[in-house]
C-alpha cells in the first residue's frame, strides 16, 4: 500500500506456483472421474476447454487492471477507482469470504487426505456436526496444518513463495508422470463412450469448471510484493489459467485412458486407481495421493496469501479495524490479517466436514460476485480512463469485458435458487446472510468514524504507483 514498507521480492517462478497452486488444489483427485461419467472422456475435456475460455475471459480484465494498478488488494483498488468506496467494499468482502472459506476448508481436506494413507487414525470421538463425527487425533491434523501454514506465511512471503514453489513442482512432475503413463499403457478403447447423458452430461461438468481455476485472482493481491515490470504481471495471471486448463484437460484424458467407464464409476478415487494402473503398483497411488495432499498445501497457502492481503487493504483504507493493517516490522507481512485468517482455520476442524462444505459454497458465491465486479471495473474505466496507462492492455476490452461481465453474472445466477449448483437453504444461504450483515456493520462503521478517508488513501496509492506504471 501507500506505505511502500511490503518487500518486493517475488519472481516470475514463485508468481506462477502461487497463482497456478492455488488452482490444483485436490479436486483433481477426488472428482476427475466423475467428470468422466457425467460427460464422457471428450465431453468431460470439452467442457474444460470452454470453462478454460470463459475464465481466460475474466483472467484478461483482471491482467490489463492488475498491470494498471499493481497495488495490495486488487479488487479492492480497482473496484473503488470505478466504483468508489460502496463498490470496492462489496466487491472485497465478498471475495474475502470465498478465501477465508478455502483455508478452513483445506484444515479439514488435510486430515480427510491422511485417511487414504493411514486408514482408521482416527481416535477419540468428540461430537457429531451435521452428521459428521469429528475425532480428536483427525481434527489435531488439521489444526497443527493450521498452525504451521499462518506461522510460514508470517515469516515472509519469500517463504511462503518457497513452499509453493517446490510443492507445486512436486505436483507438476506427479501429474505428468499420470499422463504420460496412460499415454503409454492406457487403452483407448477405455475412452469410450466419448461422449455420455448428451447436453446435460456436458452441462453438469462445465458448471464445475469455474471453481476450479478458482486462485489466479490470488496475483492481484500480492502486486506490491512481485519484483516484475507491470507488463509481466498481466502475462504469468493468464499464463497461469492456460496451464491450469491443460492440467485438468491432461487429468481427464489419463483418467479415461487408463480406467473404463465401470472401473471409473466404481472406484472411489478414480485418479489414484488409474495411477496404479497405468504404473502397475499401489506404490503410484499412495504417490498421487501425496501430490493431491501437495495440492491441498498450494491452495490453502496461496488463498491465505490473497485473504490476508486483502483484509489488509480494506483495513489501509479505514474500512476495517485499524490494527488488521499493520505489518510485521521485521518480515514485512500482514501479521495480524493472517492471524485472522490462520485463527478461523485452527478452529475449522472442530466443526467437522459437512459444515466446512457449506462454508466453501458460500464462499464460492463470493468470489464469482467479486469476479463480475471487477469485469464490471474493467468496462467503467475503459471508458471513464481511456487513457490511463494500461502496460498489459487487452484487445477487444469492450468485447472482453462484455463477455467476462456477462459469463460472471452467469456463474452468480447457478447459485440461485433452481438451479443445479443452488446453495442450500437455510445453512449457506445463512453464511451469506450472515456475512453481509457483518459487511454491512463494518460499512457504516467505517463511513461514521472515517468519512471520505478511503477515497483520499486510494488516490494516494494510486499517485505512488503512477510513475512506475507509466515508465
Amino acid at each position: 500500500m501507500a506505505d511502500g514498507k511490503f518487500d518486493k521480492v517475488l519472481d516470475s517462478k514463485e508468481v506462477l506456483a502461487l497463482a497456478f497452486g492455488a488452482m490444483i488444489g485436490w479436486g483433481w483427485v477426488v472428482l476427475a472421474g466423475g467428470w468422466v461419467n457425467s460427460a464422457g472422456a471428450l465431453g468431460a475435456m470439452l467442457a474444460f476447454a470452454i470453462g478454460g475460455v470463459a475464465v481466460v475471459l475474466i483472467g484478461l480484465t483482471y491482467a490489463e487492471l492488475a498491470a494498471a494498478m499493481p497495488l495490495t488488494g486488487g479488487e479492492h483498488v480497482y473496484s473503488h477507482r470505478a466504483f468508489g468506496m460502496g463498490g470496492s467494499f462489496i466487491c472485497t468482502w465478498a471475495i474475502i469470504l470465498g478465501y477465508i472459506s478455502v483455508v478452513a476448508f483445506e484444515a479439514v481436506a488435510l486430515p480427510t487426505v491422511i485417511e487414504e494413507l493411514f486408514p482408521n487414525y482416527k481416535v477419540g470421538l468428540l461430537w457429531n456436526v451435521a452428521g459428521w463425527d469429528v475425532y480428536f487425533s483427525w481434527a489435531m491434523v488439521g489444526v497443527v496444518g493450521a498452525i504451521i501454514m499462518t506461522w510460514i506465511n508470517i515469516l515472509g512471503i519469500k517463504s511462503s513463495a518457497l513452499l509453493q514453489k517446490v510443492v507445486t513442482l512436486l505436483i507438476i512432475v506427479v501429474g505428468l508422470m499420470l499422463v504420460t503413463g496412460a499415454l503409454f499403457n492406457g487403452d483407448a478403447a477405455h475412452m469410450e463412450p466419448l461422449f455420455a447423458n448428451g447436453a446435460k452430461g456436458m452441462l453438469a461438468v462445465l458448471i464445475m469448471t469455474p471453481f476450479m481455476f478458482v486462485g489466479f485472482d490470488v496475483i492481484p493481491q500480492a502486486a506490491e510484493e512481485i519484483n516484475l515490470p507491470a507488463r509481466k504481471i498481466g502475462r504469468i495471471l493468464i499464463l497461469s489459467v492456460v496451464m491450469a486448463v491443460a492440467w485438468y484437460i491432461g487429468v481427464i484424458l489419463a483418467v479415461s485412458l487408463a480406467l473404463s467407464a465401470e472401473d471409473s464409476a466404481a472406484a472411489s478415487l478414480p485418479t489414484v486407481d488409474a495411477m496404479s494402473v497405468v504404473f502397475g503398483g499401489a506404490w503410484a497411488g499412495k504417490l498421487l495421493i501425496l501430490a493431491g495432499i501437495g495440492g491441498i498445501i498450494t491452495s490453502w497457502n496461496a488463498f491465505l496469501v490473497g485473504g490476508s492481503r486483502a483484509i489488509y487493504a480494506m483495513a489501509q483504507a479505514k474500512m476495517l479495524p485499524e490494527f488488521l493493517g499493520r505489518l510485521h516490522p521485521k518480515y514485512k507481512t500482514p501479521v495480524n490479517a493472517i492471524l485472522m485468517v490462520g485463527a478461523l482455520s485452527f478452529i475449522a476442524p472442530l466443526f467437522g466436514r459437512k459444515a466446512l462444505v457449506w462454508l466453501v459454497d458460500a464462499g464460492g458465491l463470493g468470489i464469482v460476485v467479486a469476479y463480475a465486479a471487477v469485469a464490471a471495473s474493467f468496462l467503467v474505466l475503459r471508458r471513464k480512463e481511456p487513457d490511463m496507462p494500461r502496460p498489459f492492455r487487452v484487445a477487444n476490452g469492450n468485447l472482453i469485458g462484455w463477455g467476462a461481465l456477462i459469463l460472471a453474472l452467469g456463474i452468480v445466477v447457478l447459485y440461485m435458487p433452481g438451479s443445479p449448483a443452488a446453495l442450500i437453504w437455510p445453512y449457506e444461504w445463512a453464511i451469506v446472510g450472515v456475512w453481509a450483515i457483518l459487511g454491512l456493520g463494518f460499512y457504516l462503521w467505517s463511513r461514521a468514524k472515517y468519512p471520505g478517508e478511503s477515497d483520499a488513501m486510494i488516490q494516494q496509492e494510486l499517485r505512488a504507483v503512477r510513475t512506475e506504471v507509466a515508465g
